[in-house]
């Protein structure tokens, strides 16, 4: 039995870059002997063998030959080995792409294989951002999306992805090369719309939505949570009527369930659901903060208290408008806390509610 560090592990080494995770290649052996050598591995693949040790993946091979199952992988750069003995064996193409930076499938057939590529290479595409996707990767996504493969997949997998791209260090990347490959469908249809759809007036907007929307979510990168807020908070510009473009009247309003539908469609956690829709509702409205009403201040506050998302929230404002209310709303916020309805106010259903917003408002007026 042989094992050959594998993937993006060698990858990130040939690029003096971190190693996060290390996955193997096990070569000679069958499933009995590799579980006598690794008692404690369990068999997690469906398509071909492979295991987990201790969070770290054994795969079997895929083809024949070394030289085959560097080309079954998926992308040149990844299809790389290191044996126990620091000996490399690498792509024909790979150490060429790893120099000039470039994204290449690995065959011909290595998206058609598994289509699930072709988001992991937009994922790589976020990762990677110092690396460019090549015209032979752009056609061969093309070619899987023209095929409608990607209806195949499960959200599960394609979740996976979405999240690490949310991750990287350039989220935006991840919709630009899906969108460059004509690939958005049918996971991202709302981003389909939104290549024709102007992302508002002169002078405030010179792009279109997906434009707009990729370039907000790399000014968020480093808080996953808020890079999906940025992706989700202008959804609501795609039901725009064409004869009110450029404006987007109601758009924050409009994009809420659209947000939902999204995360529930993608499988995303629920704190990434409710933080999408908080994004569609109040980005418009707190981008606005100086200008808002007492009451209204303490509505969005304490919506955005409850669900987590007010430093998220104020982010994505300044990101989207350039604006920074994020350090006078977390004041508000703290002083508006303490407030307590007297003894005799309490328990009288929505008007309790009510007087507490009042007093609280009363606060922000005074303050």
């Amino acid at each position: 039995m042989k094992v050959y560090l594998a993937g993006g592990a060698v990858r990130d080494l040939l690029l003096g870059r971190p190693l996060h995770d290390r996955d193997y290649l096990v070569m000679g052996a069958t499933r009995e002997e590799f579980r006598q050598t690794f008692p404690r591995a369990r068999e997690v693949g469906r398509t071909f063998p492979v295991f987990l040790v201790d969070n770290m993946e054994f795969s079997f091979p895929r083809a024949d030959s070394l030289d085959e199952e560097l080309k079954a992988r998926d992308l040149t750069v990844n299809a790389q080995l290191l044996d126990e003995n620091g000996e490399l064996i690498l792509h024909p193409q790979g150490f060429d792409d790893l120099t000039e930076r470039v994204l290449r499938p690995a065959s011909s057939h290595s998206l058609t294989d598994d289509p699930l590529r072709v988001l992991r290479a937009a994922r790589f595409a976020a990762q990677l951002p110092d690396f460019t996707a090549h015209a032979e990767l752009i056609e061969a996504m093309r070619e899987v999306g023209r095929d409608g493969r990607l209806a195949a997949l499960s959200a599960d997998r394609v979740v996976s992805e979405l999240r690490k791209a949310l991750e990287s260090p350039r989220p935006g990347n991840f919709l630009r090369l899906l969108a460059k490959a004509d690939c958005l469908l049918p996971w991202f249809p709302e981003f389909e719309k939104a290549r024709a759809i102007p992302a508002g007036p002169l002078p405030y907007h010179d792009s279109d939505v997906l434009t707009h929307t990729c370039r907000v979510m790399d000014d968020l990168a480093g808080n996953p949570v808020a890079v999906w807020m940025g992706l989700a908070h202008d959804l609501g510009k795609t039901l725009t009527p064409k004869k009110q473009l450029p404006r987007h009247y109601g758009h924050d309003l409009a994009g809420v369930p659209l947000a939902e539908a999204a995360a529930l469609r993608l499988r995303m956690p629920n704190e990434y659901k409710n933080a999408g829709m908080k994004a569609a509702r109040w980005h418009m409205t707190a981008a606005r903060y100086g200008q808002l009403r007492p009451g209204t201040r303490v509505d969005m506050l304490m919506d955005l208290h409850l669900s987590g998302t007010l430093s998220p929230l104020f982010k994505l404002v300044l990101a989207d408008h350039g604006e920074d209310h994020g350090d006078r709303a977390r004041k508000e916020l703290a002083a508006i806390l303490p407030v307590r309805l007297a003894p005799e106010d309490r328990n009288q259903g929505a008007q309790s509610g009510e007087k507490l917003r009042m007093l609280r408002a009363q606060v922000l007026r005074n303050g």
